[in-house]
């Protein structure tokens, strides 16, 4: 799926969401702080909406506590977990360096 069609995806199921607490999108807007054209781009799926506002009509709709089951938890592999030992991820390593064979470069060396 595409993002648009993923994005319309989710703003339909906000909709019907709102509709079955028979809630307007004016009364949406309100309870989650928001204006009445932030819910309409929600709905609409707009990709311009920020993720606070997602996030916000959610919570009045109640689906904050599915949120684990639409980004769920990353596993840590055992050996992940002993490697960080307490530590927590905080950046990509992109690709592995090869490892053997390489010296390691000084300064006033030629590369």
């Amino acid at each position: 799926m595409t993002d648009e069609v993923l994005l319309r995806l989710v703003g339909e199921r906000l909709s019907g969401c709102r509709l079955a607490r028979n809630l307007t999108q004016q009364q949406l807007a309100e309870q989650a702080g928001l204006g009445l054209r932030t819910v309409q781009r929600l709905e609409l799926g707009a990709a311009a909406t920020q993720l606070s506002g997602f996030i916000r009509v959610c919570r009045v709709l109640g689906l904050v506590e599915n949120l684990e089951a639409f980004i769920p938890q990353p596993a840590v592999s055992p050996m992940a977990q002993l490697q960080q030992a307490g530590r927590k991820r905080q950046r990509a390593t992109g690709r592995k360096a090869a490892t053997g064979g390489s010296k390691k470069w000084t300064w006033g060396e030629q590369a």
